[in-house]
């Protein structure tokens, strides 16, 4: 029985492997929108896809990353400047996709920009820490794509939605986990509403790799940043060596040997995404996601619990 049940998850793996090798025709009358293309993933993901023939439109959040950008890839690949919490900022840049476009339509979104820091253990933070993340990551995304689905529509093709495997478990604190949760949910529900319209809906789920997000020396800033402005009240909580204790541990070694440098596992799945006849509604990328944290977020939730904190200091005043 064991042997047949085998041949066929063998044969299962076989065809899909054979089916999502297809890829579309006529890449290069297709437009792809990117966000946050002046570093990491948006950067790469660009000037990958412009290699591979795409027109390319990449939104940076400043004039030095635009011109960077420029200077590495073709000269198909055009840059505007894009500020997502901006809801001015986003109109200017979808009038500007819809005057290069016309009336083929946008082939692909990628919604890849966003931030994620402040970070820090919740009760150091406050609401506007929150809100600065949740405005880039979740906010942003959902009026970028809203201005764009018109475009989207004409074309009945892609949006990539990039978020993390902090949007399926979480375990550390500031407003990235609830935004990439978010975005996982709106996802969710415009792949069921546009599904009539022929436009499908993909989900890039990353584990840890080594970008800006991950650099050590921000994450400590920020998280001393945090303690310094916690309420009295809080430090009280936690105390001082619970503080001291955070710093080696969750960013100078765990981040530091955790992070993948190699981007395109990444950025490999955001290709496939836009440019397979078949794409898949959610795709892992890197090691870790596929192998300890996708299944981690199957667990009973007090195994998983235990997994993730079992190296966790304690609070001064824990009971």
């Amino acid at each position: 029985m064991w042997l047949y049940v085998a041949a066929l998850l063998g044969l299962y793996f076989l065809f899909r492997w054979y089916r999502e090798r297809q890829t579309v025709e006529n890449l290069s009358e297709k437009y792809v929108f990117v966000t946050g293309c002046g570093s990491g993933f948006g950067n790469q993901v660009a000037r990958q896809l412009d290699a591979r023939g795409l027109r390319v439109l990449a939104a940076c959040l400043t004039e030095k990353g635009a011109e960077q950008l420029t200077r590495a890839t073709s000269e198909r690949l055009q840059t505007t400047l894009l500020d997502v919490t901006s809801s001015e900022s986003v109109a200017i840049a979808a009038a500007w996709v819809k005057e290069r476009v016309g009336n083929k339509g946008l082939w692909g979104l990628v919604n890849n920009a966003g931030v994620v820091h402040p970070a820090a253990p919740n009760e150091w933070l406050n609401k506007d820490d929150f809100q600065k993340v949740l405005d880039v990551n979740l906010l942003g995304l959902i009026d970028v794509t809203l201005h764009l689905l018109p475009l989207v529509k004409r074309a009945r093709v892609r949006v990539v939605n990039v978020t993390s495997i902090l949007g399926r478990v979480a375990f550390y604190g500031g407003g990235y986990s609830p935004s990439k949760y978010g975005v996982e949910a709106f996802s969710d529900c415009i792949r069921r509403e546009l599904r009539p319209f022929g436009v499908k809906i993909a989900v890039v789920e990353p584990g840890y790799f080594r970008t800006s997000m991950t650099d050590s020396s921000r994450n400590l800033k920020h998280l001393e940043d945090a303690w310094i402005h916690a309420r009295p009240e809080v430090k009280e909580s936690y105390g001082q060596c619970y503080f001291e204790s955070c710093e080696p541990p969750m960013f100078q070694k765990t981040i530091t040997t955790r992070c993948n440098t190699n981007l395109y596992l990444e950025t490999d799945c955001m290709e496939h995404a836009l440019i397979s006849r078949y794409p898949r509604t959610r795709y892992s990328g890197g090691w870790d996601a596929q192998f300890f944290y996708i299944p981690l977020s199957y667990l009973p939730t007090a195994l998983a619990d235990f997994v993730l904190t079992w190296g966790w200091p304690r609070p001064a005043q824990a009971g």
